[in-house]
């Protein structure tokens, strides 16, 4: 059997590590403005924070909250309730996130297919829903009596008809098994020296994405974490350089990273210590490893195409 200790490259936290980085981590009791909390994680219950946020300032919204399922998060549990009353629980949070968005700003939640339906009948009493995102997850337990769940959506909204979308950032680089040419040339396709690949605009449905492992440094201990590429997916499509990101359900850091990582400036918040915590030792990790696995070069590559990547 093959000892795969020094392979795990889960991000953990010793006790030294979590007095050091929660000394970060910031509290509110009153009104604030941006400045104060640009590039910094708040631990507190979001509903103790959402009336001392300012107004108007945030470019990118993204919100991946507790599913409408029972589900422990360290000490702390999320109880499974009805489809109304996750909706009205989802209400409650989002109608007073409102006010710290910009005109021009966009919103993407991430739901499960339970939930699915009800999220979007909240967000268009607010938002204008334009796409919703199916991506596939690479993991999943088998179903014995139903089809095996293994995709999640998310959807994206924007506060206006004016917004950012950057559909060159977020194409996806393809190599071509059957390449076409017109008059002897390559159309729409490249030849490089490990093959032929072509650009293809983003889709509506990713297949592209692995969720994090014990192999993978951005993998934590978090049950819900999302994965970097995702993330970036998002970020890069809705955002520019130096735009603020906004997280209100940050658990182990990944939206603040990747902000990071892509020049953005982030703000979050998750009510557990020690996920915030490890949130603030990925940041730390970054400043050396700007690396998001399967973005490369400036591109997004299929899944497991890393070895062709490395060339």
């Amino acid at each position: 059997m093959k000892n795969n200790t020094t392979r795990n490259k889960t991000v953990r936290l010793t006790e030294e590590e979590k007095r050091k980085f929660e000394k970060n981590l910031l509290t509110l009791s009153h009104n604030v403005k941006p400045p104060e909390i640009l590039n910094k994680i708040i631990n507190q219950n979001l509903f103790d924070v959402l009336n001392f946020l300012p107004e108007k300032f945030v470019d990118l919204l993204i919100i991946d909250p507790p599913y409408n399922m029972t589900k422990y998060f360290n000490s702390l549990i999320f109880n499974k309730k009805s489809i109304d009353k996750y909706a009205d629980w989802v209400d409650s949070f989002l109608k007073k996130l409102i006010k710290i968005l910009k005109p021009t700003a966009s919103v993407y939640f991430c739901s499960d297919w339970h939930s699915s339906t009800s999220v979007h009948l909240v967000l268009s009493k607010y938002f204008k829903v334009r796409n919703r995102i199916t991506w596939e997850r690479d993991k999943g337990r088998g179903a014995r009596y139903n089809w095996k769940n293994n995709s999640e959506d998310i959807w994206f909204c924007t506060v206006s008809k004016t917004y950012t979308f950057n559909t060159n950032d977020v194409k996806l680089k393809r190599k071509v098994l059957a390449p076409y040419k017109d008059n002897g040339e390559p159309k729409d396709w490249v030849k490089q020296n490990n093959g032929k690949y072509r650009l293809t605009h983003p889709s509506n449905i990713w297949t592209d994405i692995s969720v994090p492992f014990w192999s993978m440094p951005e993998n934590t201990e978090h049950p819900t974490q999302k994965p970097e590429k995702l993330i970036a997916k998002i970020i890069l499509a809705s955002s520019n350089k130096n735009d603020i990101v906004f997280d209100p359900f940050l658990g182990s850091g990944t939206t603040a990273v990747v902000s990071k990582k892509l020049h953005r400036k982030y703000v979050g918040i998750e009510i557990d210590k020690k996920f915030a915590c490890i949130a603030e030792k990925r940041l730390q990790l970054a400043e050396n490893n700007k690396r998001i696995q399967g973005f490369v070069n400036g591109y997004f590559w299929e899944r497991n195409t890393y070895p062709v990547e490395k060339k």
